[in-house]
């Protein structure tokens, strides 16, 4: 589990009606790799949360299908100096059902986060990133070692939804899976079971 002391901090909610159509996404949707030095607000970083793991109806389902509605993914965003409108920069923990964020810690890691994927310069230099990480005892409870396969395909679900996201909102993203998987887990000072698969540069394409 994913706990802290520090009070929530509400997201506004998710806009339903966007201003392109899916199919528009999909043929504009590229892997974004420059980023304008300029702060995302806190409804786009709202939105493209909800676009990962935000619930979609009463009965607690998401944006993003899940085997058997067992939910291994856990979302982190690393928000840079002025990075988010209104946000300080920090490691925060995104909460699905509340829809909320928890500052996790406090500071700029960006440039510590690059420093585990190869030096990626996206990563350093985008006003935000979104780091989706895994806990899969929570499908391999169910479905055995079946259960890897299951959480891996779980984020690629999300990774497209998230980039699908980004371009509704005239943003870009790239899917970065190229890092050492124990030093992203050290920099965000993570548990051990709590294992990172994707790390997601987001903001205003140059």
């Amino acid at each position: 589990m994913v706990r802290s002391k520090e009070t929530p901090i509400k997201l506004p909610s998710p806009i339903l009606r966007g201003k392109i159509s899916l199919e528009q996404a999909i043929s504009k949707r590229r892997s974004v790799r420059r980023f304008k030095d300029e702060p995302l607000t806190l409804e786009q970083l709202s939105q493209l949360l909800w676009s990962a793991q935000g619930t979609t109806g009463t009965s607690g389902g998401r944006a993003a299908p899940s085997a058997g509605a067992t939910y291994p993914l856990e979302i982190f965003v690393v928000i840079g100096e002025q990075g988010i409108q209104s946000l300080a920069a920090g490691i925060y923990h995104y909460d699905a059902g509340n829809h909320s964020l928890t500052l996790h810690q406090t500071g700029d890691f960006r440039q510590e986060l690059a420093d585990t994927a190869l030096g990626q310069s996206s990563i350093a230099r985008c006003p935000v990133d979104m780091v989706i990480c895994a806990i899969h005892p929570r499908t391999a409870y169910r479905y055995g070692r079946r259960g890897e396969r299951y959480v891996h395909i779980e984020v690629g679900h999300v990774g497209q939804n998230v980039s699908l996201q980004a371009v509704a909102l005239g943003l870009g993203t790239v899917m970065v899976g190229a890092f050492e998987d124990e030093e992203v887990r050290k920099v965000l000072g993570l548990e051990e079971q709590i294992k990172p698969l994707y790390i997601v540069p987001m903001g205003k394409p140059v």
